[in-house]
C-alpha cells in the first residue's frame, strides 16, 4: 500500500502538510485557513473527508491559524498536547480534542503516527513520522537544532518533508534585527540550508526516494540555492521544494517506487471537483 503526500502550504505564512492513504488521511498542522485548504485539495483533486485526523506542531500561529474553523466544520479530531493547547488559546470543541504523549503511536486507520520531541521555542513541539505497511513520511520543521530523535527518525523515511529554513550568509547579513537573528540561529529557531544537508549527507536511507525543503525564509533564503546545494548529493532521492504560495503535486510513496500522480491544475472542471483522486 502506497501513501499519498503533499505540501498544502510551507513557510512563515502557514504550514499544512498531507500524508495518507487511499482510505483516509491527516494534516500535520493547519496553518492556512479551512478555505484555502478546501481550495488547494480539489485542485489536486484529494477528497477533505478522508482526512480523519489533524496532528499539531506547536502553538505558533503560522501551524494553528486555520484550525478551528477546519475542525468544527468537518468535525475532525484534532492531536494536540495540553501545552500547545493553552499557549495557542486554541477554544476547540471538547470531544475533537485528543492528548498526545511522545513515542505513543496513534492509530487512524491503516496509518500509524508517531510523534517525538524537537528543539523549537514552543511549549511543547514535535515532530512527526507518519507510517502505513512498512512506507514511513516524516514531517520535519521548526527544528532548532539535528538532535538523535531527528536522525533516528529521518533514517527510517521513505519521504520528508525537511526544514530548510535560511541561508547563513543572508541571515547575516540581512535587515533582521540581531535578537531576530539569535532566535533563528540560536538553537531552538529553524535549521539552515547547511543543517539540512549534513542531516541529508550523512544519514539519507538509501531508500529515500523525495525530500521536500520545507519552511524556507522569504527574506533569508532562495529557492534555487537550496535545491542547487542538495541537487550534487541527491542520488535517487528527487529534491522538491514546498511552496509558500501554492500547493505541491501529489506523490505516491512506495518502497520500491515513487510517481507524481497529479499536477498543479489552477481552475477544475467541474469533472474534476465531482470525482476525486483519492
Amino acid at each position: 500500500m502506497a501513501l499519498y503526500i503533499t505540501s498544502l502550504n510551507s513557510g512563515s505564512n502557514g504550514n499544512c502538510y498531507y500524508v495518507g492513504n487511499k482510505q483516509e488521511a491527516v494534516l500535520i498542522d493547519v496553518g492556512i485557513s479551512c478555505r484555502e485548504v478546501e481550495r488547494r485539495m480539489l485542485r489536486l483533486g484529494l477528497n477533505i473527508q478522508k482526512v480523519k485526523a489533524i496532528f499539531i506542531s506547536h502553538e505558533h500561529s503560522d501551524h494553528i491559524r486555520g484550525l478551528t474553523v477546519l475542525s468544527k466544520k468537518y468535525q475532525i479530531p484534532v492531536y494536540i498536547t495540553t501545552a500547545t493547547m493553552t499557549y495557542g488559546r486554541l477554544f476547540l470543541e471538547p470531544h475533537l480534542v485528543i492528548p498526545f504523549k511522545a513515542y505513543e503511536p496513534v492509530l487512524i486507520g491503516g496509518l500509524k503516527v508517531n510523534a517525538f520531541p524537537k528543539y523549537h521555542d514552543a511549549a511543547e513541539p514535535h515532530s512527526f513520522l507518519v507510517s502505513c505497511c512498512n512506507v514511513n513520511v516524516g514531517v520535519f520543521t521548526d527544528i532548532g537544532v539535528t538532535c538523535q530523535h531527528l536522525i533516528n527518525h529521518f533514517k527510517q523515511c521513505h519521504a520528508a518533508f525537511l526544514e530548510a529554513n535560511y541561508d547563513e550568509a543572508m541571515l547575516a547579513s540581512g535587515s533582521y534585527p540581531y535578537h531576530l537573528k539569535k532566535r533563528i540561529s540560536g538553537g531552538r529557531g529553524h535549521l539552515s540550508n547547511h543543517q539540512a544537508l549534513e542531516l541529508f549527507k550523512l544519514h539519507r536511507p538509501q531508500f529515500m526516494s523525495h525530500l521536500l525543503l520545507a519552511h524556507l525564509s522569504k527574506d533569508n533564503n532562495c529557492p534555487d540555492v537550496a535545491r542547487n546545494m542538495f541537487l550534487p548529493h541527491a542520488q535517487d532521492t528527487q529534491i522538491i521544494l514546498a511552496s509558500r504560495y501554492q500547493e505541491t503535486p501529489v506523490y505516491q510513496i512506495k518502497q520500491e517506487a515513487v510517481i507524481t500522480v497529479s499536477t498543479y491544475i489552477s481552475q477544475p472542471s467541474a469533472m474534476q471537483a465531482q470525482y476525486s483522486l483519492f
